[in-house]
């Protein structure tokens, strides 16, 4: 049996203390993971995005690259603590990591990591996902998260980088199928990133 290593150890504690604090189904992972969070009562609310901000404030750089270096639950996680915080010093590797959408789930994190940042470079990031991946039809991966992230940007920043997609027949159009509409979900990145705004303020 192979004995774990000083960064499996690493991992593991930063997986305990950042991705599954809770049991089950409340697990702060699954709570993130589409914005589940959201449909939580004020009372199960409140705490729950006070320590979130805690653990966003208090995470290290290191333990947030390691846990973007693991699986969609890690970086799920890490990204929201990195868009909590503002941690632009990770821009350039979520829009990497974005592009390669190498696992399930974690690009809805780094959506909301752009959105939050709030900068004309990561409405491009998002943009350049989009360029990507729309046109693969059989990819239904998170163009919808991106879309509605470039949306809040565009009403953020006063551009609107997100018309050439949405034209008739567009690229938008013809990967959409059953989404919902764009002004929903640039309303729900509004509402997560409200929710962010919101446990900052708390601590």
């Amino acid at each position: 049996m192979r004995l774990p290593t000083p960064d499996d150890v690493e991992l593991m504690t930063a997986i305990r203390q950042y991705v599954t604090p809770g049991t089950g189904n409340a697990r702060r992972y699954l709570k993130l993971l589409n914005g589940n969070f959201l449909k939580m009562t004020e009372a199960e609310r409140t705490p729950f995005l006070q320590q979130l901000a805690e653990s966003a404030r208090q995470v290290s750089d290191h333990e947030l690259a390691t846990l973007l270096d693991s699986e969609w639950r890690s970086r799920l996680t890490a990204s929201w603590l990195i868009g909590l915080d503002r941690r632009e010093q990770f821009r350039r590797r979520i829009g990497e990591m974005l592009l390669a959408s190498k696992v399930c789930y974690a690009g809805q994190g780094y959506c909301l990591a752009l959105a939050r940042f709030a900068t004309a470079a990561d409405a491009e990031l998002l943009a350049a996902y989009l360029d990507a991946y729309l046109p693969q039809l059989d990819k239904r991966y998170d163009q919808h998260w991106a879309l509605g992230a470039l949306l809040h940007l565009d009403g953020q920043l006063s551009a609107n980088r997100a018309a050439r997609f949405l034209i008739d027949d567009g690229l938008w159009h013809r990967w959409s199928r059953t989404e919902k509409p764009p002004a929903e979900l640039r309303e729900w990145i509004g509402r997560l990133c409200s929710a962010a705004d919101e446990s900052m303020r708390m601590g």
